[in-house]
């Protein structure tokens, strides 16, 4: 059913980007060492919101709002997800957000992956790489992140749109230690 729903999401897509579009993205992608955003997420119909600080490559921080007191930590090699009562490590390499949070990873697949443009609003490239699927979204005017869409190896869905977005900005790297288990 998921792939059914990400095959349908993608045949709403209908030109190609002009030349000049895909080098903006990648311009502006290139001048960018971090972010920070505000991000709606939902994972196999379960919203999640909250703020995330991403530097490149691979470090992210993401606090929800939720009442569980939930973190999402990466610090390049492990993500570490927390809450009130959980504690969970997985190794980077084997989920989506190695492929979202390796500038470089998506530079090249933008150079080399056919783009399409969605509700005249938004542009979009796709790719499949270590059994995940993943879209990333960009706005059409600015150029920006707007979000991404992943089907990991377990075929579990996960769209997540970004806004508010705030660009290099000064970062403690102690934001990006992995916290420990209670």
């Amino acid at each position: 059913m998921k792939k059914y729903f990400l095959l349908f999401f993608l045949i709403l897509f209908n030109n190609e980007i002009n030349a000049t579009e895909k080098e903006n993205i990648i311009q502006n992608l290139e001048n960018i060492k971090n972010l920070s955003f505000n991000f709606e997420q939902n994972i196999d119909g379960e919203k999640e919101k909250g703020k995330c600080i991403l530097e490149y490559p691979k470090k992210i921080f993401c606090k929800y709002d939720l009442d569980n007191q939930k973190t999402l930590t990466s610090n390049g090699r492990y993500i570490v997800i927390k809450t009130i009562d959980s504690h969970y490590i997985y190794n980077i390499q084997k989920t989506p957000l190695n492929l979202i949070l390796n500038k470089n990873f998506i530079l090249n697949k933008i150079r080399n992956t056919e783009s399409k443009i969605l509700d005249d609003k938004f542009i979009s490239f796709n790719f499949i790489q270590n059994e995940n699927e993943v879209n990333l979204f960009f706005n059409k005017n600015s150029f920006d992140l707007v979000g991404w869409q992943s089907v990991d190896i377990y075929q579990n869905l996960s769209i997540t749109f970004i806004s508010s977005i705030i660009k290099n900005i000064e970062i403690d790297e102690n934001l990006f230690k992995l916290p420990k288990q209670n």
